[in-house]
């Protein structure tokens, strides 16, 4: 059942990258609204089940500052981790923060996607937790 969460993870994950690409970023914007993803980010965002249940589990009896907080900075870690280890693998980066912000990591990770981590690693507690009342849990 484990894999069965991982690609849950991995379709949350990709459904909300394509909605957040194509979301109006500039005016005028572009009224097609086109959004777009990376196959790389799939297991990326799958890992949810290795690294953020057991993050929220532990994180439960704290405070949602506390909860989100950590969230944010796993998430920017793990896609700085993850990001610097695909461009080695493949040669170049899938994905390309440069010169978007100064608020980025060698345009590995940006530091000002932070607030949308905290946010977006709350949001996926109760998602963690309809999983495992479906019976997806570790030992289903």
């Amino acid at each position: 059942m484990m894999w069965l969460r991982f690609f849950v993870y991995g379709l949350l994950g990709w459904g909300a990258e394509i909605v957040w690409t194509a979301l109006p970023k500039r005016w005028p914007f572009d009224p097609a609204l086109e959004g777009y993803t990376t196959l790389w980010v799939f297991p990326l965002y799958g890992s949810a089940v290795f690294l953020f249940e057991p993050l929220h589990d532990f994180l439960r009896p704290y405070s949602f500052v506390v909860r989100g907080a950590a969230y944010a900075i796993g998430f920017i870690v793990v896609e700085l981790i993850a990001h610097f280890l695909i461009a080695r693998l493949i040669g170049k980066k899938p994905w390309d923060y440069s010169g978007q912000t100064r608020w980025t990591i060698g345009g590995y990770t940006r530091l000002d996607y932070a607030p949308l981590w905290f946010l977006a690693g709350l949001l996926l507690e109760p998602v963690h937790d309809a999983l495992m009342r479906l019976g997806l849990a570790w030992t289903a």
